[in-house]
């Protein structure tokens, strides 16, 4: 199954932000810790170009500490990048992004020279919540689902740092299989774009291989760890959702109902701290989805008649065309 969700008004978003970024000196892409990888947008990276950036891993709260370190390096360790983990809903912490974006321009301060910071990510990573953490009121409407920011708005964080608050965007195409899953896991795409049967199983395979102590203490099954790491995850769903009673009359299991209690439970950290990914299973995975990508535009090309006189460029990201994911080694 491929995850795709890119609504009419994600255009507009492009667009506007394209014009922003033109004045903007610091951008904060604010990443779901659980899925860091998957939740950068190729989109952006591409519009950002050179500019500094700041990696916040929000929902930290939600995600395993020790991958979230791993994370943290991977991107401390790039240049004009700097990252930091957080709860949104935390002040101390949310509070740190100024003096970081304060680090990554230190040739910007003062009235005469104002901070300009613009803050993205992709729908529901938790930006209007962030917002209203930092201005200690509510400045931004924020809610557990994609796509209630539609326009952008700025605040002063300080005398001298204005913020952009910006819808939340995706990209076009979703090259990587795996980041359509844990985005659709994850609460980032609209209900109309996913099967959550099929994301639940697509989950489901992660967590057994991954946290399969943390399946049998949630939902008490009586067999051990490693039992349910080697049971094949349609069997596992139908257990989880005989044990919490998604089922249909005459009690035939509904495994629609079954995936939604997986994804819920997954998504309010009622199966402990988790994150999807590492960077070099993120990385192995983009590299086979862009060779797979390159083998069906070979496929495509060769089934097509040659054009006469010169070849049309291909779009950009930016202008309408694929996104490439980002690499977590650049």
């Amino acid at each position: 199954m491929s995850v795709q969700w890119f609504p009419g008004h994600m255009h507009a978003t492009r667009k506007a932000l394209a014009e922003r970024l033109k004045t903007i000196d610091v951008v904060i892409e604010l990443l779901d810790a659980r899925l860091p990888g998957s939740s950068a947008n190729p989109l952006l990276a591409e519009l950002i170009g050179e500019r500094p950036t700041l990696k916040v891993l929000n929902k930290e709260d939600l995600a395993d500490p020790a991958r979230t370190a791993q994370w943290l390096a991977h991107y401390n360790a790039q240049a004009r990048t700097r990252a930091i983990a957080l709860h949104a809903h935390t002040p101390g912490p949310a509070r740190a992004l100024v003096a970081e974006c304060r680090r990554l321009a230190p040739h910007r301060g003062g009235m005469v020279k104002p901070l300009r910071v613009l803050i993205a990510g992709i729908p529901n990573v938790g930006k209007s919540t962030l917002l209203n953490t930092l201005l200690g009121r509510r400045a931004a409407k924020a809610a557990d689902e994609p796509g209630v920011t539609r326009q952008e708005q700025r605040v002063a964080l300080a005398d001298d740092v204005y913020l952009y608050d910006t819808p939340g965007l995706l990209w076009p195409k979703i090259v990587v299989p795996e980041s359509g899953d844990w985005l659709a896991a994850s609460g980032a795409v609209g209900r109309n774009a996913y099967d959550e049967e099929l994301v639940a199983l697509a989950l489901l395979r992660v967590l057994q291989a991954d946290y399969p102590d943390r399946l049998q203490a949630r939902y008490r099954l009586p067999q051990t760890a490693d039992a349910i790491a080697a049971m094949p995850a349609d069997e596992l769903l139908a257990a989880i959702g005989r044990k919490r009673g998604a089922l249909l009359a005459g009690g035939r299991l509904d495994p629609h109902k079954a995936g939604e209690v997986l994804l819920a439970d997954f998504r309010a950290g009622a199966l402990g701290r988790i994150t999807l990914e590492t960077p070099e299973r993120y990385a192995a995975w983009r590299e086979a989805a862009l060779q797979a990508e390159a083998r069906r535009q070979a496929e495509r090309a060769a089934r097509r008649p040659v054009p006469a006189g010169p070849r049309p460029r291909r779009p950009s990201a930016a202008e309408g065309g694929p996104a490439v994911p980002p690499d977590p080694g650049s």
